[in-house]
C-alpha cells in the first residue's frame, strides 16, 4: 500500500469542514451559486483593510533589494520587533524580537511548537468542541491527544483538567475566541487555569506548557476585553495568524510568541527556529512579513462581523434554536434539533444550506455555522433554517 495505515485512517476520518465545502461546490454547479447557502468553511469573504493595500503599493513602488531572498529562519528582525511592540502594548509585558518567530500561519506555528516540545507518547490536552486539525497536528509529532469536556456554555471544566493531568502531560491547548463556538474565555477562567497548571507543575516537577491558539484574538464583540494568557502562566506560548484579523487566509502568515520569562526560553526558541526549518516551512513568506510589519494595530471591520452575528443569532433564536451567543470569531454552534447531528445537517442540505456537523469538532449533537460570508448568503440561508425549525417543531 502506498499510503501508511495511520494516514489512511486519518484520511478516512477526514475533515467534515472540507467535505461540506466540496459538497457546496457540487451543489453550486447543479443549482447555481446564488441558490446555495454555504456556511461551512471559515474562509472570509471580507477583503483586507485599506491599509494593507497601501502597504502593498508602497512596497511595489519602492521594492527593497533582496526582498524576496531567504532571511533568518525566525523571520525578519524588524517584523518580529513590530509584533513584539504590539504584544507589549496589548499585554503590558515587555516583549522583544527574540520572543517572536514568524511562521506559515497559526497552523504552521502550532506544528513547529509541537514538533519542538513533544517526545513520543507525550499527552496534549484539548477541550471539546475543538478544531479537529489539533488531533492531526499532535499525531504528526508523536503525541497523544486527550480530549476533555466543556460545560453547557462551552467553558472548559477545570475539575476534569485537574484529574486528567499526569506525568505524561506536556501541554494544554486552548482556543479563544473559539472555533467552533465563538466563546471567549474570561479573565477569571484564564487565571484559574494558570493557577491549576502551576500547582500541577509543582506536583510533577516539570514544565506544563499552555499553548493558546489566538487566530481570532482581535475579532471580539460587544467591547469585551481579551485576557492575555501571559499574565497567568509564564510557560505560555501563543500561536497566532493574520488570516482572520487582516483577511489574509491564503497568504499563510502568522507567528509564535513565547513568554519572555518562560522556563528554558532560549532553548525553546532555538528549537522552534530549528523546527521551522526542518518541517519544510524554512521561513514565513518574505513579502507578507514586509507587509504586516506596519499593520499590527490594524484589523478588518469588527462591526461588520458583529452585524452578521446579530442577524443570524437573533433569527435563529426567534425560530427556536438553542444557541450560545458568540462573543468573538465568526462561528456559531447551535444545538441540533436531532440527536444525530449528521442527519440534521443532511436535512438542511435539502434546502441548499450547508453547515458542519458537531461531531466534526468532537461534539455530536450540535452543528457549526460560519458567518464570514456575504450578507445575501446569510440572509438566503434563513429560509432553510426556518423550514427545518418548523419541521422539527422548535417553537
Amino acid at each position: 500500500m502506498p499510503v501508511s495505515d495511520n494516514v489512511r485512517k486519518r484520511m478516512t476520518q477526514g475533515s467534515w469542514i472540507r467535505r461540506m465545502f466540496e459538497e457546496g461546490a457540487n451543489l453550486k454547479n447543479r443549482y447555481g451559486e446564488e441558490n446555495v447557502f454555504d456556511l461551512s468553511l471559515g474562509n472570509p469573504v471580507m477583503e483586507p483593510p485599506p491599509e494593507f493595500h497601501q502597504e502593498l503599493k508602497k512596497l511595489m513602488k519602492k521594492p527593497r533589494p533582496g526582498m524576496h531572498r531567504y532571511m533568518e529562519n525566525a523571520g525578519y528582525a524588524d517584523t518580529r520587533a513590530a509584533v513584539a511592540v504590539q504584544l507589549s502594548h496589548e499585554t503590558g509585558i515587555k516583549f522583544c524580537g527574540n520572543d517572536i518567530i514568524m511562521t506559515c500561519g497559526a497552523a504552521g506555528a502550532l506544528n513547529v511548537v509541537l514538533k519542538a516540545i513533544l517526545n513520543p507518547g507525550d499527552e496534549v490536552i484539548v477541550f471539546a468542541p475543538y478544531f479537529m486539525e489539533f488531533g492531526n497536528y499532535i499525531d504528526n509529532h508523536g503525541g497523544v491527544i486527550r480530549v476533555l469536556p466543556t460545560d453547557n456554555k462551552f467553558i472548559p471544566k477545570l475539575d476534569a483538567l485537574k484529574a486528567a493531568i499526569t506525568d505524561k502531560t506536556k501541554a494544554v491547548i486552548i482556543n479563544s475566541p473559539n472555533n467552533p463556538t465563538g466563546v471567549v474565555y474570561n479573565q477569571v477562567f484564564v487565571r484559574r487555569l494558570g493557577e491549576l497548571l502551576r500547582i500541577k507543575e509543582s506536583q510533577y516537577q516539570k514544565q506544563l506548557y499552555l499553548i493558546s491558539d489566538e487566530a481570532y484574538r482581535k475579532i471580539i464583540y460587544d467591547g469585551l476585553p481579551y485576557p492575555p494568557v501571559f499574565h497567568h502562566h509564564r510557560n505560555s506560548i501563543v500561536v497566532s495568524s493574520h488570516a482572520k484579523d487582516l483577511a489574509l487566509p491564503g497568504e499563510r502568515i502568522g507567528y509564535i510568541a513565547i513568554h519572555p520569562d518562560c522556563s528554558h526560553h532560549d532553548e525553546l526558541m532555538d528549537g522552534f527556529v530549528f523546527c521551522n526549518r526542518v518541517l519544510g516551512f524554512v521561513n514565513a513568506p518574505a513579502m507578507m512579513q514586509h507587509l504586516i510589519k506596519n499593520l499590527q494595530h490594524v484589523t478588518v471591520s469588527i462591526a461588520d462581523y458583529q452585524k452578521k452575528r446579530d442577524l443570524l443569532y437573533n433569527n435563529l433564536v426567534k425560530m427556536g434554536y438553542s444557541v450560545v451567543k458568540p462573543q468573538g470569531a465568526f462561528y456559531m454552534f447551535p444545538k441540533s434539533p436531532l440527536k444525530d447531528d449528521v442527519a440534521f445537517v443532511d436535512e438542511l442540505r435539502k434546502w441548499n444550506v450547508l453547515v458542519v456537523p458537531g461531531q466534526g469538532f468532537g461534539t455530536p449533537g450540535y452543528f457549526r455555522i460560519s458567518y464570514c460570508v456575504e450578507d445575501k448568503t446569510l440572509k438566503g440561508s434563513l429560509a432553510g433554517f426556518e423550514k427545518a425549525a418548523k419541521k422539527f417543531k422548535l417553537r
